[in-house]
């Protein structure tokens, strides 16, 4: 019976806490209104200063890196050639390692030839990707307010610093771009192409993802399609290195056989026409070392053929087949939604006046009496 009257106390208590919050949050629904009315204005200032930006998803499947023989070994073998020894190992570079290739600098660097279509002052110009980048793209016109302290900064700190060579402002033809020496605007260009780049992999089923975020839609699908290409011709030149240097060497070995027996035809039948008609042995004798180098130059002739032939066909057993599961596609909508900024700005306005109500005016007093005593 005691137990009883002990608890049902406690859970009024707790009915009277929660009606006495309810009532003090409408009795200040108008402060709560107020809040909510002025998280609006500053949610439609947000929406219409943002800029507009498109992405484009790529999803891609790379070949399997298992090597194997198959048809290709059985025709090697045929040819009496060894395959095995001609095969590569597993493969260094696994599609965990494609993010970290796309965002290195030589990677992203040679991004910055890309030609594209972009507006600059109300006109449509052409030029490369970096110039784009570096001249063209917009910004929210808070963000020049907000500069202002970091630049007054570097102004005051670059008075005791030794003053560097600046890039001039505009369009200027970008040369030869040096990876290992990057000014000051080309780090600034490749930080942002990172933030809009990104490259994710599925470890159970090693499908990659590539997101590109762009102000304009269409240089945003076509960045995505030369990263693609580019991704593609990277691993293949990776993957082929050495067949691709095994085939050069091969070739180069056909070339010189191919001389000698051209060479030691042409002396076998020049000596044949000179001794037409000669009965003697050493005659016979010259003749039959002559056609027995001549043989001879033709086996290894006939067998660098094969060498060459089956290298190309290593280099092509070798290059990858990267399938496109996704393709890029020009977008329709940008990723800004006015109707949802707005409303992420007046949720935010209703929780602050509702801790303000309930909780911060409370502590606030308090606080004012303990530095008061």
């Amino acid at each position: 019976m005691d137990q009883n009257i002990n608890n049902v106390p406690q859970e009024q208590y707790d009915e009277i806490d929660i009606m006495e919050y309810v009532r003090k949050f409408v009795k200040e629904w108008k402060l709560v209104l107020k809040w909510c009315g002025i998280a609006a204005v500053v949610g439609v200032i947000a929406a219409l200063s943002a800029v507009s930006t498109y992405t484009v998803t790529t999803k891609m499947s790379p070949e399997s890196t298992k090597s194997g023989g198959g048809q290709l070994s059985s025709l090697a073998s045929l040819a009496g050639i060894n395959l095995g020894s001609m095969s590569a190992g597993a493969d260094a570079i696994s599609p965990d390692l494609y993010p970290e290739i796309v965002s290195s600098v030589p990677f992203l660097t040679d991004l910055f030839y890309m030609p594209v279509e972009a507006e600059y002052k109300g006109e449509k110009i052409q030029c490369n990707y970096y110039e784009y980048l570096k001249n063209c793209r917009k910004a929210p016109w808070y963000t020049y307010v907000t500069s202002l302290p970091g630049k007054a900064l570097g102004a005051v700190f670059g008075i005791f610093q030794p003053k560097e060579e600046k890039e001039p402002k505009g369009f200027k033809k970008l040369g030869e771009v040096d990876n290992t020496k990057l000014t000051k605007a080309q780090e600034k260009v490749i930080e942002g192409m990172r933030k809009n780049i990104s490259v994710a992999t599925d470890k159970k089923t090693f499908v990659i993802t590539l997101n590109v975020t762009d102000q304009d839609p269409d240089i945003a699908m076509k960045l995505s399609e030369t990263i693609i290409e580019n991704l593609r011709n990277f691993i293949t030149s990776y993957r082929t290195e050495k067949s691709r240097k095994d085939l050069e060497y091969y070739e180069q070995l056909y070339e010189e056989a191919q001389a000698d027996y051209f060479d030691a035809q042409q002396r076998y039948a020049r000596y044949v026409d000179m001794n037409q008609g000669m009965v003697r042995q050493s005659v016979m004798t010259e003749q039959q070392r002559l056609q027995n180098e001549m043989q001879l130059k033709y086996n290894l002739y006939n067998s660098c053929a094969q060498q060459v032939q089956m290298a190309k066909a290593q280099v092509q057993r070798e290059t990858p087949v990267c399938t496109v599961l996704t393709p890029a596609t020009t977008p329709l909508k940008d990723n800004e939604s006015g109707a949802k900024t707005l409303a992420i700005f007046i949720f935010l306005g209703f929780c602050l006046s509702a801790v303000w109500v309930l909780w911060g005016r409370d502590w606030l007093a308090k606080l004012k009496e303990l530095k008061e005593e």
